[in-house]
Order: structure tokens, then sequence, then C-alpha cells
């Protein structure tokens, strides 16, 4: 090995002349140890995209198309779905899953969604979504079909408000204290 780096600058200065006038590269490369000569290249990196941002002002409503079996979102500008306790959204040709229906969304593969979403395609799903709409739509008070609307504990909660509210202003006489006028 000696032997052989000591040949190597001699061949390099006899050879330099002739290749300096020439358009020819010449490169030496020298690999001393167990490393492989084989570069492997790093895998690809895996993109996967980020949960959508859902702004949606009030809880939106649920009605279940009998044809289909679960909860489809209506009156928002999404194809979201409540299965299970869990809510589904397809969205920029992929499948999120969240536990709330403004999120967090995290990617779901197609194989692990519910198998009542598998079962139907997503247009079949948005017409007969769109068709129980209108039925809905046409006669909402005496609606028949199942109806849902996140939220109800928050409803409670409002009355509960509302109640304290209304025994201060008991307590407190009417507009006393609070800025009205007497």
């Amino acid at each position: 090995m000696k032997k052989f780096l000591a040949v190597v600058p001699l061949i390099l200065a006899a050879v330099s002349p002739a290749l300096a006038d020439s358009n020819v590269g010449f490169d030496v490369n020298i690999s001393v140890g167990n490393r492989p000569s084989v570069v492997v290249p790093a895998p690809p990196a895996v993109v996967v995209p980020a949960g959508p941002r859902i702004i949606i002002d009030e809880p939106p409503l649920f009605i279940t198309p009998p044809r289909l079996g679960f909860y489809v979102g209506v009156d928002i500008p999404y194809d979201m779905f409540y299965i299970s306790g869990r809510y589904y959204l397809w969205q920029d040709n992929h499948w999120y899953r969240a536990p709330h229906y403004s999120g967090p969304w995290g990617v779901v593969k197609y194989k692990n969604l519910p198998p009542g979403l598998r079962k139907h395609k997503l247009e079949r799903i948005r017409y007969y979504r769109d068709d129980e709409y209108r039925s809905y739509h046409r006669d909402r008070d005496h609606y028949r079909g199942k109806r849902f609307k996140p939220g109800k504990e928050y409803k409670k909660h409002y009355k509960q408000e509302r109640k304290h509210d209304k025994s201060e202003y008991k307590h407190h006489g009417k507009g006393k204290g609070h800025g009205h006028d007497d």
C-alpha cells in the first residue's frame, strides 16, 4: 500500500502537463478502511400533511340519512362526519379524524376509517346528505330523522350562567351598581 501511495504522485506529475493543455479532468479517490465503496442514498422524506384548520362559528348540525346510517354535517362548507364519538373530515384529498368538530385534526388512512364510511363513495355520501338535508329543511320543526348538534353541555352551562346573572340582578336591585339608569 505504501509503494502504491508513493507511485501516485509520480504518475500525477508525469500526466498533469498533458492534461493541463487538454480539456480532460482527472480525479483520484483513495478509500482506506472498511467503508462501503457504494454510497447508499437516504430514503425520501415522507410528507405528512398538516391537519387542516377548520373554522366554524357555532356547533354544526349533523343529520343521519337512512341509507348511510351515520351523521353527516350540513350547513357547513366541509365534508364532515360524526361516527362513534369521532369526527371525520375529507379535505384536500386526505381523510382526517378529530375528537372535536373544530380539531385538532390528524391524518387517518383510508383503511382505518369506520366501515360505514368506507362502504360508500364520497359522491354518494354527498348525494344522500343533500337529499336528506332538503327533507330536513322543508319541515325542520317536524323532521323525523335523527339529528345531532354537538355542544349541548355548553347550552346547560349557558343556562346556569343566565340563572346566576338573573339572581345577581334581583339581589343587587334593578340597575343599581351595574351602570344602568334608574
